[in-house]
């Protein structure tokens, strides 16, 4: 047992034949160390964890962003999916960093988080999309504000007027943001902000196509030319119930989203929408956390811009 522990360890005092010898058996029998009694030695696990209320398009491009930055750096990976019950979103995160934390990871990026993340955590944490802006630990975002600002100018710029807006999850400041940018744009394109014209899609397709089913089938004189969605999910959600209700898009109907997942591009017709830098975001992050393991003082507050993609879902309206 003390000759394979010096030679995993690379520890002096074992013969050049012998350590051949026990790694030849390691690499027979697949062997790997456990995480927690490494842990527990070495106090480090060298793994990052990131964790994620479910996997879906939007983590699954952070994702990308963060496993390719972290080549090189001597970490391993974990992703995590946190989240409990279909729609279940409050206190995943905290279950999670005390499920996985010192144990497993060293630090974590937690993406989405449904709660204020504390300074006092256990682990270094870095959130990206936080939940209530730059309070807390390090946080990395995109210009929400502007990005919704640029859907809506698009559309007012085509030439709609009856601009809907789908909503995204209440509880994320990121939701808030995009129906700030939303108001700001209409209240300076001089057209009045209609409550009508305002649902909540959740930032998910389950729960997007109930709201907009009602907004597409409202009388055709209120119906909107144009519906700005909170995220792509909720705008492909959009396309599809449009074409149940025999609406064209983009002829009938204007959809735009916001984030540029492959989704988006892949949709028919190709979604016109707001682009997050999301593998950006996802090596910022990254980046953030590997320094504030190496003890470093670095950006608190880490905010990306956003970027319109015209594609083929917006068109002038209808006569």
């Amino acid at each position: 047992m003390a000759t394979v522990s010096k030679v995993i360890n690379e520890r002096y005092g074992v013969s050049e034949a012998t350590a051949e010898k026990v790694l030849a058996v390691i690499d027979q029998l697949g062997y790997q160390s456990s995480l927690i009694a490494s842990s527990l030695r070495r106090k480090s696990t060298g793994v990052i964890g990131v964790l994620v209320a479910e996997f879906e398009p939007y983590s699954a491009e952070l994702l990308k962003g963060i496993s390719a930055a972290l080549d090189g750096t001597g970490y391993e990976l974990l992703a995590h999916a946190g989240r409990s019950g279909a729609h279940n979103h409050s206190g995943w995160e905290r279950r999670s960093l005390s499920r996985l934390g010192h144990t497993l990871i060293d630090g974590a990026i937690v993406v989405t988080p449904s709660m204020i993340i504390t300074d006092e955590t256990t682990i270094p944490v870095v959130a990206i999309d936080p939940h209530t802006g730059p309070d807390g630990p390090m946080t990395v975002d995109a210009d929400n504000v502007t990005g919704a600002r640029l859907a809506v100018d698009h559309l007012v710029g085509l030439g709609h007027r009856r601009i809907a807006f789908l909503g995204g999850r209440p509880d994320l400041r990121s939701a808030a943001l995009r129906e700030k940018g939303f108001r700001e744009a209409l209240y300076d394109a001089g057209l009045s902000v209609s409550s009508d014209l305002i649902r909540v899609g959740g930032y998910h397709p389950e729960l997007a196509e109930a709201p907009a089913r009602e907004l597409l089938s409202l009388p055709a004189e209120e119906r909107p030319t144009a519906v700005f969605a909170a995220n792509d999910i909720s705008a492909i959600k959009v396309i599809e119930v449009a074409e149940s209700l025999g609406l064209r898009v983009p002829e009938d109907l204007s959809v735009i989203g916001f984030d540029n997942v492959p989704e988006a591009r892949d949709a028919t017709p190709p979604l016109t929408t707001v682009a997050q830098p999301l593998h950006e975001m996802g090596r910022s992050a990254l980046e953030l956390l590997l320094e504030l393991l190496e003890g470093k003082q670095t950006e608190r507050h880490l905010r990306l811009p956003a970027e319109l993609i015209e594609r083929s879902s917006t068109a002038p309206p209808a006569a």
